[in-house]
């Protein structure tokens, strides 16, 4: 299948197709001319995948009738406790926000996909592919999401993330226990920034 029919199986955008490959959530190989295709089978197995993430309904919250100004937010974790830990305190804010929850890099990328969200907030250590891997795919040149807003959260420290290859520039990095406070902060700021656009025309 050409990246084009892919994505159309897939419900996604080409782009979104090509950083899946890029980051080996889907085999492919390129033609003598320089074509990526992808197995039929590969993409039928995302399919059956991706299919099952997605039937775990994300949680979202958002005030009713402002859900065009609610700030779309992506947390990639994969510890439980803290992920209704990050339920909680994100229910707290006082500002509108739509909240998805993945669990690994591969399930991130999905819901990155699916919902294109303003701010991904990740973890670093995840089974499957890690935050890592995830990280470097959105902040490649040319991904369509590199100028996407990334909060690392991790237990890592600084010279632990520098022994394991380091983060691309422009991702904020935090130090476990989460810092609920910073991460409010830089959403409010973030949602008040597309607000500014939005009304600029920007």
């Amino acid at each position: 299948m050409t990246t084009r029919q892919a994505g159309e199986a897939l419900g996604v955008a080409v782009r979104t197709v090509q950083l899946w490959v890029e980051s080996g959530v889907l085999p492919a190989w390129r033609t003598a001319g320089g074509h990526r295709r992808i197995a039929r089978s590969a993409v039928e197995k995302l399919m059956a995948e991706r299919a099952q993430v997605i039937a775990q309904a994300p949680v979202r919250h958002e005030a009713e009738g402002d859900s065009q100004r609610a700030l779309k937010l992506l947390v990639v974790e994969d510890d439980p406790d803290l992920l209704r830990l990050f339920t909680l305190m994100v229910d707290g804010w006082d500002f509108p926000v739509e909240l998805t929850t993945a669990t690994n890099g591969f399930e991130g990328l999905v819901r990155i996909g699916q919902i294109r969200p303003d701010m991904v907030v990740t973890d670093l250590n995840m089974p499957g592919m890690d935050g890592f891997q995830m990280v470097r795919s959105l902040k490649k040149p040319g991904s369509g999401f590199d100028d996407l807003s990334i909060v690392v959260v991790s237990a890592l420290s600084a010279g632990d993330i520098r022994d394991r290859g380091g983060l691309p520039d422009g991702v904020a990095v935090f130090q476990k226990p989460v810092p609920f406070h910073e991460i409010q902060a830089q959403a409010r700021q973030l949602r008040t920034e597309l607000l500014g656009r939005k009304t600029t025309g920007a």
